[in-house]
């Protein structure tokens, strides 16, 4: 176990010195369009959890779903499959 902490720390020290940020572009980060975007993002990602995804789920239950007319998934009671099994 021991032998594991060494490499696995280096590895996690080294990977942000590897990673790269994006330059800094003033002609895209200054685009009035841009400063929307920044302000609003916030508010679609509260938007998604607090009323997109409940929704979501709500329509998607039996009685609801039939009445908003939702098309059940295909593959959302069977099980997936199996493997191949390896044989040796």
């Amino acid at each position: 176990m021991r032998r594991l902490v060494a490499p696995l720390l280096a590895l996690a020290l080294l990977l942000p010195a590897t990673a790269g940020a994006e330059e800094y572009d003033p002609r895209r980060a200054g685009h009035p369009l841009r400063i929307v975007a920044y302000c609003l993002h916030p508010v679609g990602v509260i938007l998604d959890y607090l009323v997109f995804r409940p929704a979501w789920y709500i329509g998607g239950v039996e009685p609801i779903r039939t009445l908003v007319g939702r098309e059940p998934n295909l593959y959302e009671d069977e099980p997936a499959p199996d493997p191949d099994p390896v044989t040796p």
